[in-house]
């Protein structure tokens, strides 16, 4: 029987496979790292994961973010920035740097926040910096500012995505604040294993189907493809003989470089990470065996991180031992770790949902959205267990 024709979606996850392949084949060992494999799954022009046109993270997509859920959320971090922007002098003008800005959901919550509190100096003088890859979700930002009339508001972004310029040009630093929620899980992670008590590393490799069936994507244990590796873990406090035997875990390397970029924009102000991860002695401890490598499509986890290339999302839990540790080398100071119903409560959720409740407008579905949102963002058992993690620089 003959197969019928494949969806646009399959056709794309078909040639990305094909790309990732093409890449493996080519190397002299015949594999690739998985931090690689990920680079290319997720941010592969036109095919991966976060560079395609359609908008993933939505009811629709495949995991819905707390800025999805509700805009009371970004509302909220409006206050927490408005102490910040307070607390250095209320500058003029005023930096908002997002990375990983998407369609700009966070963004416009945290400047209609503004408008609504009557922040009107802050409002006046911040400038929003989109950082996002994908010129399909820069494209669709700029059209629901203009639509929200804040598109003022928004600094330019290079063909990169990079904000205020091209990749090629040196940043101006400048005074603010940057804000990355649910960006750093998914900086691709190089994945370890403990064999007879050795910190070796997982490669990806291309095993070719039996008897005409097709192939796939695979695993095959190594040496560690750099030091850096098992130094991060002693960095960590967690010497490699330390995970138990068979443990896998995962590793960014890419959290320094980030953090140098970050460096190069910011010369003073603040740095907001809001992410799901732990401190290392609880991210790489006993609970954690299997590591916390997921993928995620159509609003369910895949278990396979190889099926469906460019078609799944794929994070990791982020490392904030390692974060802290890394931001201080490069001169910022640690202001706080909270779980994210810590610092949304303490930041004023309860005055955002007040002044919600006294609004003329709101119907009772715009009630029962709000509530439900809000649980969803407090609970410890979904997004309220989420880390956020304060920098303060100069």
């Amino acid at each position: 029987m003959t197969p019928g024709p494949r969806s646009p979606d399959a056709e794309r996850s078909a040639k990305l496979a094909s790309v990732i392949r093409a890449e493996i084949e080519s190397t002299s060992d015949g594999r690739i790292t998985f931090a690689r494999f990920m680079e290319r799954a997720l941010y592969e022009p036109r095919l991966g994961y976060y560079r395609q046109s359609a908008d993933r993270p939505t009811d629709a997509g495949d995991f819905l973010t707390a800025p999805e859920t509700h805009p009371i959320f970004g509302r909220t971090i409006a206050r927490r920035i408005e102490e910040m922007w307070v607390s250095l002098g209320r500058p003029s003008p005023f930096a908002l740097i997002e990375y990983g800005a998407g369609s700009g959901t966070l963004g416009l919550a945290i400047l209609d926040g503004l408008r609504r509190h009557g922040s009107d100096d802050l409002l006046g003088s911040i400038r929003y910096e989109p950082v996002e890859s994908n010129p399909y979700r820069l494209a669709d930002l700029q059209q629901r500012f203009e639509q929200d009339g804040l598109a003022d508001r928004v600094a330019s972004s290079g063909p990169d995505g990079s904000a205020g310029g091209t990749a090629s040009e040196e940043p101006v630093p400048v005074t603010g604040v940057i804000l990355a929620n649910e960006f750093l899980d998914a900086l691709p992670v190089h994945r370890v294993v403990v064999r007879g008590g050795k910190l070796l590393e997982l490669f990806v490799v291309w095993r070719n189907g039996a008897d005409g069936s097709a192939g796939r994507f695979a695993e095959v244990v190594a040496e560690p493809s750099t030091p850096e590796l098992a130094a991060r873990l002693a960095d960590d406090g967690n010497e490699p003989g330390q995970l138990a035997e068979g443990q896998v875990a995962e590793i960014c390397l890419g959290l320094g470089p980030w953090l140098d970029e970050v460096a190069a924009r910011l010369a003073s102000g603040f740095v907001l990470v809001i992410d799901y991860g732990y401190e290392a002695a609880e991210l790489y401890g006993p609970r954690r065996l299997a590591g916390s490598l997921l993928g995620y499509r159509g609003h369910r986890v895949a278990e396979d991180p190889f099926a469906d290339v460019g078609l799944t999302d794929l994070t990791a839990h982020v490392d904030f031992t390692a974060l802290g540790l890394l931001a201080e080398r490069r001169g910022f100071v640690f202001a706080g770790l909270a779980t994210q119903q810590e610092f949304l409560v303490a930041a004023g959720l309860e005055l955002e949902l007040q002044a919600l409740q006294a609004s003329p407008e709101l119907t009772l579905a715009d009630y029962m959205r709000a509530r439900s949102g809000i649980l969803r963002m407090l609970d410890p058992r979904h997004m309220g267990r989420f880390r956020v993690l304060t920098l303060e620089r100069d």
